[in-house]
């Protein structure tokens, strides 16, 4: 078998403008998704999704100079694409590659490619058997203003309880600054929004780099007091020392990784006792490195629990590495993408009352729509941008356009998701 083509697609989607989405002072205004298609001489194609963050465009010009030593060689050659360097946007553009020969290698053996991981993941049992259906974790969280009911984050998460979710992660809300936020007034909403879904969901934090060490310290004990499941990411992600002092310090786990591309990223982490539950995104840093971290996370008694975001044909991706884990690990899964998100597949795989069905067939075992790019044409520009702070203050009357405004957004939210079957 050789390779033939490889095409890398650049797709989006505007958001309504009441689906935007927010956090801090991020605002973003579409989504996209780059897509990967590996074909050979023997009608066998691979398929992928990169990470976004890899910006789509580049991730097809990188490809497109890659190609041309890729054309005519092998898919099912070992070590056909580089491990991980360290350089992001190369990383990413070299995992849509190689995540498509996986997708290809599945195929060509007539198995799934989660069944193809367990004997890398734990070679004295090559037969153990993968998971059928995923747990879902609803990520959302970014649609809460803190000058406009904060506490619609909590209508979010009783409305997706509601819809069969059973674990749900919030963010910290727009840029604390400019609200004069503290701490406390926080933890009141994090008890808050315990008090509402607490017996009915998992909760978990995701700080988003933005807490300092004491601020996280004081968030981290009120979480452990109410039995939330995991801080993730509180404090910059360079500062190892602070977070291997505070997930000494906490009973709940502290998580990150999301972001690393190889496994030299996560090693100063490891070693410091710094993480309870490791993030690795295969759209990041490949299945091999994927492989590579989880097997020394295994040694160093850290969990692996994927991140996830973006469009399902990387949820997918990321959900074949959980059905082939030797522990149970829940699958994250944004719920504000849009249509977008699973329309770029033909067969998308079910997805009810909280939980997503594996799909049956081999490789990742789903397929594109057709006519992809005629029906989400790349839009020029940055998914979202970061956005000055309000000046001057809102008067009550822009105050109450944008608390309508949020309703909406909210509620629409809800309902995209109903509609796509989240």
């Amino acid at each position: 078998m050789k390779i033939t083509d490889i095409q890398a697609l650049c797709l989006s989607r505007p958001h309504e403008p009441d689906l935007e989405w927010f956090s801090s002072q991020f605002r973003v205004y579409k989504a996209d998704c780059p897509v990967v298609i590996v074909e050979t001489d023997e009608g066998i194609s691979g398929i992928s999704e990169p990470s976004t963050y890899g910006d789509p465009p580049k991730i097809r010009e990188r490809i497109e100079q890659m190609k041309r030593n890729l054309v005519g060689r092998d898919p099912l050659e070992p070590n056909l694409v580089t491990l991980a360097t360290g350089d992001p946007q190369a990383d990413i553009a070299n995992a849509g590659i190689e995540l498509a020969l996986w997708d290809i290698r599945g195929k060509e053996a007539g198995k799934p490619v989660a069944d193809l991981l367990v004997p890398q993941l734990t070679p004295d049992e090559p037969d153990r058997p993968t998971r059928k259906r995923i747990r879902l974790y609803a990520s959302a969280g970014v649609q809460y203003d803190w000058d406009d009911r904060p506490e619609s984050v909590i209508d979010e998460a009783v409305g997706l309880a509601d819809r069969g979710f059973t674990a749900y992660k919030m963010r910290i809300g727009t840029h604390w600054a400019w609200s004069g936020v503290t701490v406390e007034r926080f933890l009141g909403l994090l008890r808050t929004m315990t008090d509402a879904v607490g017996d009915r969901m998992e909760l978990k934090l995701e700080g988003n780099a933005r807490f300092q060490e004491e601020e996280a310290l004081q968030v981290g004990h009120v979480l452990d007091e109410l039995g939330w499941d995991w801080f993730e990411e509180p404090l910059d992600k360079s500062n190892v020392e602070g977070y291997a002092r505070l997930n000494e310090a906490l009973d709940l786990p502290i998580t990150g990784g999301e972001s690393n591309s190889r496994l030299a990223d996560f090693e100063p982490f490891f070693e410091a006792g710094a993480y309870s539950i490791a993030q690795l995104d295969v759209g990041v840093c490949g299945m091999a490195e994927a492989l590579r971290i989880a097997r020394r996370a295994a040694e160093c008694g850290i969990r692996l629990i994927p991140q996830n975001w973006h469009n399902g044909l990387l949820t997918v991706s990321n959900a074949h590495l959980i059905a082939a884990l030797p522990h149970e690990a829940v699958l994250e899964l944004f719920v504000g993408q849009g249509p977008l998100q699973w329309v770029i597949l033909e067969d998308a795989p079910e997805r009810r009352e909280g939980h997503l069905a594996m799909p049956d067939g081999s490789g990742w075992g789903v397929s594109l729509a057709e006519n992809l790019e005629e029906k989400f044409p790349w839009i020029e520009g940055p998914w979202g941008e970061r956005v000055d702070p309000p000046s001057p203050p809102p008067s009550s009357r822009l105050r109450r356009v944008r608390r309508l405004r949020r309703g909406r957004r909210l509620a629409g939210v809800v309902q995209a998701g109903k509609e796509n079957g989240v």
